[in-house]
């Protein structure tokens, strides 16, 4: 338990796997009540059954209307809405010119609508309890050029924009607005081949590989959730774990050429991998 956490109620879009599992079970640990949302519910019951107190519904963020009714529901049963964390989110990558409308299109719905519509739903509630907390999930990719995944990069830079805005509108109102940045986080997005419910892309790189030589190995998925939460609590604007992804932001910001010769280099190992059939 966590007397900066304990009986604070939190809400989790994209709470049934990867960052947002890691994020209910560090809340959930610290005595937090979390509402663990997914458009996989029985992803979501799993993670809400691995928590003490935790709940689990279906959730489908494109759905503004479900989306507030949702998180309406949960201040109502629990008298307040402390924490909201629009994290659900999906990867697109390839070269540009062969990624399909459809795949920009549910980039968008997903990552940026999905993001406002759960602001929309929280903010107006903490702006009348004069408190609370919106955490978005961006990326690094949200503050730096992500080549071969430029659809995603395109959301994340939108949803880091959305929250540092946000966030100076907000402070003298008694609500905070912090954004996730990170590296590669050991999760099942690393290994994504393609998005649900849409033809398979021509290619797309190794995400996995792709991302170590850009920023390094993956970082542990719980060690980023108990660095967030601290973070989350020190109020930071912008969150970038890990520490090494950091000072490869401030690099990129004093040299950008130098940034934008790496990432050349690393695309075009990818592009070498395509063509011996390894991609």
């Amino acid at each position: 338990m966590h007397p900066a956490w304990q009986g604070k109620t939190a809400v989790i879009t994209g709470g049934g796997s990867g960052i947002g599992r890691a994020l209910a079970h560090a809340l959930a640990g610290r005595g937090a009540t979390v509402i663990v949302t997914d458009i996989d519910l029985p992803a979501a019951q799993k993670v809400a059954a691995e928590c003490a107190g935790a709940s689990a519904h279906a959730l489908d963020v494109r759905d503004a209307d479900a989306v507030r009714t949702l998180v309406e529901a949960a201040a109502r049963e629990h008298g307040r809405l402390d924490y909201i964390f629009n994290n659900a989110g999906i990867a697109v990558g390839g070269e540009t010119e062969e990624i399909s409308a459809a795949a920009w299109d549910r980039v968008i719905d997903i990552n940026l609508r999905g993001v406002i519509n759960g602001v929309m739903a929280a903010y107006p509630i903490m702006l009348a309890q004069g408190c609370g907390h919106i955490v978005n999930t961006a990326s690094l990719a949200g503050l730096v050029p992500a080549p071969l995944l430029t659809p995603y990069a395109m959301s994340k830079h939108a949803v880091v924009g959305l929250s540092t805005s946000l966030r100076i509108e907000a402070a003298r109102r008694g609500v905070r607005v912090s954004v996730l940045c990170p590296a590669a986080i050991e999760t099942p997005l690393l290994d994504t081949v393609g998005v649900a419910g849409l033809p398979p892309p021509l290619w797309i790189p190794n995400a996995r590989r792709f991302l170590a030589r850009l920023s390094g190995p993956p970082h542990p998925v719980a060690r980023f959730a108990e660095e967030a939460l601290a973070a989350i609590l020190r109020n930071q604007a912008v969150i970038v774990i890990p520490g090494r992804a950091r000072i490869g932001w401030r690099i990129g910001r004093l040299f950008p050429r130098l940034v934008e010769k790496i990432s050349q280099g690393a695309v075009q190992a990818e592009r070498d991998e395509r063509k011996r059939g390894l991609g």
